[in-house]
C-alpha cells in the first residue's frame, strides 16, 4: 500500500470554454470536479496503475465533505483524511478549447489549529506503525527501493477491505505532496520524513521553497521539484548542477521536471534525462503529480531507474492530454511509454 499526504487538499473544478477572452462573459461547455491537491492527484493515478493507496491530510467544511464523498466513489483510493474546522479550498482551471491552454486559480488553504495538526500526526503515525514488526531493512536499499514488497504492480500485501483506511496493508512508500496550509510548521515535511524512515518506509517529497529546503535535511529518498523550484533552493539555474547540489544537501535522488524537455533524474547509480517523443498541448494541471505517481510506483515495483523515469514522463504527458485535471489518458500513456527517449547524462556544464 502507498500512502499519500496532502496537507492542503482541494476541490478541483475544471471549466472548458470555446475561447477565453479577458473581460468577457463565458458559457462553459463542460464542468468537472474532482478531489484535488497534489497527493490526491497522485493517489488517483496510482489507483489507475493498480496500486492500493491511502490518502491522508485535512478536509473541512462543506467543500471538505464533498471532497470526501467524491473520494468514496473512486476505486482503489481509501480516505484517512483528518477533519478540521476550516473549509477545504477550491481550485479553478479554465481550459481554452481554441488553444488547449489552461488558466489556473487557487484559493488559499484553511488555517490548521495546533490540535488539528496533532490529530494529523496521530493518524500518520498509526498508518506508519502498521509496519511494526515487519522485517524491513534500511529505507534506502541500493537503488532507493524498499527492501520488501511491490513488484507485482498490485499494491503489495493485503487488500482494501471496506475501503475506509486501506485495511491492514503494510505501507511500502509515502508521497509527501504540495504546499503547507497556514498553521502547519514550515519544517513539517522534515518531521514526516524522519517518522517514515523510523518505520523503515521510503519517502518521495514533492514541494517547493522553504519546506523543500528543510525537507532535504531529513534525507528523503527522492525529491521531485521543477527546474525553477530547484534553482530557488540551490541558487543555480543549470538543472544538473542544481540536482547534484540538492543531493549534497540530503536527497538520495532528484527528479527535476524540465517542462516540454521532459525530466532529469540524478541518482547514486547514474544520471538520465527523458523526454516525450512529441510536444502535447492541453491542461497541465496534475502533470507533475502523475510524474510522482510514476516514480513512486516504480520504486515499490523495484523497477530500474531509467524505467521509472520513462513511466513518469509518459504519465505526465498523458495527463496534459486528459479532459479532467488529475487524470491521464491511458491510450496516450501506452503510446508514449513505448517511445519516450531516455538518455544517460554526463557532467554538468558551467552555470
Amino acid at each position: 500500500m502507498i500512502l499519500t499526504v496532502t496537507l492542503n487538499t482541494a476541490l478541483d473544478l475544471t471549466y472548458r470554454v470555446p475561447r477565453l477572452d479577458v473581460h468577457g462573459s463565458h458559457q462553459a461547455r463542460d464542468v468537472t470536479e474532482r478531489p484535488g491537491g497534489k497527493g490526491l492527484n497522485v493517489a488517483r493515478v496510482l489507483a489507475a496503475l493498480g496500486h492500493a493507496t491511502v490518502v491522508t491530510g485535512f478536509a473541512g467544511g462543506r467543500t471538505g465533505e464533498w471532497v470526501r464523498e467524491l473520494l468514496g466513489r473512486e476505486a482503489g483510493v481509501s480516505d484517512a483524511l483528518v477533519p478540521i474546522g476550516g473549509s477545504t479550498r477550491r481550485t479553478v482551471g479554465i481550459v481554452d478549447e481554441s488553444t488547449g491552454d489552461a488558466t489556473q486559480f487557487n484559493e488559499p488553504g484553511p488555517h490548521i489549529a495546533a490540535d488539528e495538526w496533532a490529530a494529523f500526526l496521530d493518524t500518520y503515525g498509526k498508518l506508519l506503525h502498521r509496519n511494526a514488526g515487519a522485517a524491513h531493512g534500511s529505507p534506502r536499499s541500493g537503488d532507493g527501493s524498499p527492501p520488501r514488497g511491490g513488484g507485482d504492480g498490485g499494491g503489495g500485501e493485503g487488500t482494501f477491505g471496506d475501503g475506509q483506511d486501506g485495511g491492514g496493508s503494510r505501507v511500502e512508500a509515502v508521497a509527501l505532496c504540495g504546499s503547507l496550509p497556514p498553521g502547519v510548521p514550515v519544517g513539517a515535511y522534515a518531521q514526516l520524513i524522519r517518522e517514515a524512515h523510523a518505520a523503515d518506509v521510503p519517502v518521495v517529497l514533492d514541494t517547493s521553497g522553504e519546506p523543500l529546503r528543510r525537507g532535504l535535511a531529513a534525507r528523503p529518498d527522492l525529491v521531485k521539484p521543477n527546474a525553477g523550484e530547484l534553482a530557488g533552493i540551490t541558487g543555480t539555474t543549470e538543472p544538473l548542477r542544481a540536482a547534484r547540489a540538492a543531493q549534497r544537501r540530503g536527497a538520495h535522488a532528484v527528479a527535476a521536471s524540465l517542462g516540454p524537455e521532459g525530466m532529469l533524474l540524478v541518482t547514486p547509480d547514474g544520471t538520465w534525462q527523458a523526454s516525450p517523443p512529441r510536444s502535447l498541448t492541453g491542461n497541465p494541471t496534475g502533470a507533475g503529480d502523475s510524474a510522482v505517481a510514476g516514480l513512486i510506483s516504480g520504486l515499490v515495483e523495484r523497477l530500474p531507474w531509467p524505467e521509472r523515469l520513462a513511466r513518469a514522463v509518459a504519465l505526465s504527458a498523458a495527463t496534459v492530454r486528459a479532459a479532467t485535471a488529475g487524470e491521464f489518458d491511458e491510450e496516450v500513456h501506452r503510446d508514449l511509454l513505448a517511445r519516450v527517449r531516455v538518455e544517460e547524462r554526463g557532467e554538468a556544464t558551467a552555470d
